[in-house]
């Protein structure tokens, strides 16, 4: 059984930064990639960043590009994603996922960290 689960979040000033990690337990497999997504209230979950498993390739929407950094751990089973340059409109829940090989889409998650930005 797979399970992931996220921590790091809190309440934050705009402009700060926080860190955030992502514990993988019972992965028998090795993922194609994990991934950060958010959701914000009464908004649809949206895509942060992506980090292929096998080589470390990473990718994000323009909304983060520059100030969101994901890495791994592979040892560890370890995700984890440097928000840097903070603004109230980050402010959501967190969520790790990963995206298996055998289905390439994201099918496992955990249950979230709340970010808040003020003001």
């Amino acid at each position: 059984q797979v399970q992931l689960v996220e921590s790091g979040g809190g309440l934050v000033q705009s402009g700060g930064s926080l860190r955030l990690s992502c514990a993988a337990s019972g992965l028998t497999f090795s993922p194609y990639a994990m991934g950060w997504f958010r959701q914000a209230p009464g908004k649809q979950r949206e895509f942060v960043a992506q980090i292929t498993w096998a080589d470390g390739y990473t990718s994000y929407p323009d909304s983060v590009k520059g100030r969101f950094t994901i890495s791994r751990d592979d040892v560890k089973n370890m995700v984890y994603l440097q928000l840097n340059g903070l603004k109230p409109e980050d402010t959501a829940v967190y969520y790790c996922a990963v995206r298996s090989r055998a289905t390439h889409v994201y099918d496992y998650w955990g249950q979230g960290t709340q970010v808040t930005v003020s003001n």
